[in-house]
């Protein structure tokens, strides 16, 4: 028995998210399909992540295990025939078998996108979240700045998290505007459920005039979730790199 470790990327739009649901189509779902039409048998994919309905990934992993001798190109080529052109196999490598793809990822970077101009652009729509005011790139800084460090974030999370720590640390987020294209990227050692839309949705606040910069430490030890700015839509997110030691992707 091996450990396999799959790296993917996908377009989230026509996806219920990454994990198995009852009532949709997802990625993991999606992937198990090819893997099983692959092997001839079913195997569980356990994913680094769990990204919400219409979130994308330009870097995903996932782990498999299974009894094949299949080289680790097998898996690329084979999935990639079988798989929707809206997700990748983009690498895969066998693991030790302790690996874990959520629990051994020491942090992951996400980064979402707002177009940004008074005109709205139909080829991006699928990718970014269309917002006409100008927004205030200084201001929204000044508010990223302040998340930066270890803090509960529970004010920055839904009701539909599973987890009672919710006390992570961000080492970066900044926001920088180029084309018309505003983004907002963020590296965490983990994030709770919608905690980046909502930290997204804020910023924009704060460039609304509507939350003050000052406001972050206040929103933080509310613990109060109406006090932080609205859910950012998810089609602006993506999952950007996911960071291992990278021992362990060698072993």
């Amino acid at each position: 028995m091996k450990r396999v470790l799959l790296k993917i990327g996908y377009d989230g739009t026509a996806y219920h998210g990454w994990q198995v649901q009852p009532n949709g189509i997802t990625v993991q779902s999606t992937l198990q399909d090819a893997i099983e039409k692959m092997l001839g048998k079913r195997l569980a994919v356990t994913g680094c992540s769990r990204t919400d309905a219409g979130v994308h990934a330009k870097e995903f992993f996932c782990h498999l295990d299974c009894d094949e001798t299949l080289p680790e190109t097998a898996f690329v080529r084979g999935l990639s025939a079988l798989l929707p052109s809206d997700i990748s196999v983009l690498d895969a490598k066998e693991v030790a078998p302790d690996f874990h793809a959520r629990y051994s990822a020491k942090g992951k970077t996400y980064i979402y996108r707002i177009f940004n101009r008074n005109i709205k652009d139909p080829f991006l729509s699928r990718y970014t979240w269309q917002i006409e005011r100008s927004l205030n790139i200084e201001k929204m800084n000044e508010f990223c700045k302040s998340l930066v460090g270890k803090h509960d974030f529970y004010a920055f999370s839904s009701s539909g998290r599973t987890v009672t720590d919710t006390v992570r640390t961000v080492s970066d987020c900044f926001v920088w505007e180029r084309d018309g294209i505003v983004s907002l990227s963020i590296t965490a050692d983990g994030f709770l459920y919608n905690m980046v839309r909502i930290i997204v949705g804020t910023a924009v606040s704060v460039s609304d005039g509507k939350i003050s910069p000052c406001d972050t430490e206040m929103i933080l030890s509310s613990k109060a979730r109406e006090k932080a700015g609205i859910t950012a839509p998810p089609q602006g997110l993506m999952l950007d790199k996911v960071y291992y030691q990278e021992c362990e992707l060698n072993a």
